[in-house]
């Protein structure tokens, strides 16, 4: 169980980082003034707007902007918080990422119902979204499963130096 729960962690660990720079960067562009981003981020979410038709960047519907603001100020500090404690080995890491895991979840649902309903997506999109539905739902795993001590987590301490503590 040790190795499957490191697994999961060194994933999710990619994933979270993926999230800590990119929603600030990339998907505030969104529900932010443009004048807050220097040109190259602009530039790089134009590019991908127009790499994979993603509608719902240029277009920015109302239900849209009001799920990145909620990614903006609850799941991106709880990836933050997530990434420490898969570092750390905190305890508390499977309550984040449980919540972080359903809050996205809830997100992608909302997210892939428009995209497939409407018939605007292209396969190319929905292979960049579904993803995250399935990370989110490894979130929620990693939230059920049994904490794992620091010795389990991501370390950079050896395990005599571990043990020497008292």
């Amino acid at each position: 169980m040790g190795a499957f729960l490191k697994l999961i962690d060194v994933i999710l660990f990619i994933v979270f980082l993926v999230i800590a720079i990119g929603a600030p960067f990339l998907d505030a562009q969104t529900c932010l003034p443009s004048t807050l981003f220097p040109d190259i981020l602009i530039n790089l979410n134009t590019w991908y707007t127009h790499q994979f038709g993603d509608y719902l960047v240029s277009e920015k519907p109302h239900f849209f902007v009001g799920l990145i603001w909620l990614e903006l100020l609850f799941a991106w500090p709880l990836a933050l918080a997530c990434l420490y404690g898969i570092v750390a080995g905190k305890s508390w890491l499977r309550i984040t990422c449980l919540l972080y895991g359903v809050s996205t979840l809830t997100s992608m649902v909302a997210i892939l119902s428009e995209l497939v309903g409407s018939g605007k997506a292209s396969e190319k999109l929905l292979k960049m979204y579904f993803p995250f539905m399935g990370f989110a739902v490894l979130a929620i795993l990693r939230g059920f499963l049994p904490h794992s001590p620091k010795t389990n987590a991501i370390s950079t301490k050896s395990a005599s130096a571990r043990k020497k503590r008292a």
